[in-house]
């Protein structure tokens, strides 16, 4: 079983920036590969962006440029760290693991799921 327990969320103007912090317990490891989804009111669950435990990323186009994702294994922490927020990015933002080293978008290929924060960005 892996833990997973997000902090760093909040209110924050449009054009400001937020960091996103993920703590894993349990059994972590290389084989770990972890990421960030989102919900916004009304919407459906989306892929933002993921990290093998190598440092390999992939990101969401929709955030590319604006957020940046990385991990301190020694820490077994997952950080998310948001620029240039904008009214849209409004969401609960979760952290997942799946047993696999490889990236993957869609969220039921995620074995864990922390229980989310919520990031509200005000024009």
């Amino acid at each position: 079983q892996v833990q997973l327990v997000e902090s760093g969320g909040g209110l924050v103007q449009a054009g400001g920036s937020l960091r996103l912090s993920c703590a894993a317990s349990g059994r972590t490891g290389r084989n770990l590969g972890m990421g960030w989804f989102r919900q916004g009111p009304g919407k459906e669950r989306e892929f933002v962006a993921f990290s093998s435990w190598s440092g390999g990323t992939a990101y969401a186009d929709f955030v590319k440029g604006r957020f940046t994702i990385s991990r301190n294994n020694a820490k077994n922490t997952l950080y998310l760290q948001m620029d240039s927020l904008n009214t849209e990015d409004t969401a609960v933002y979760y952290c997942a693991a799946r047993l696999s080293m490889g990236w993957s978008t869609s969220g039921d290929e995620y074995n864990y799921w922390g229980q989310g924060t919520q990031v509200t960005v005000s024009s």
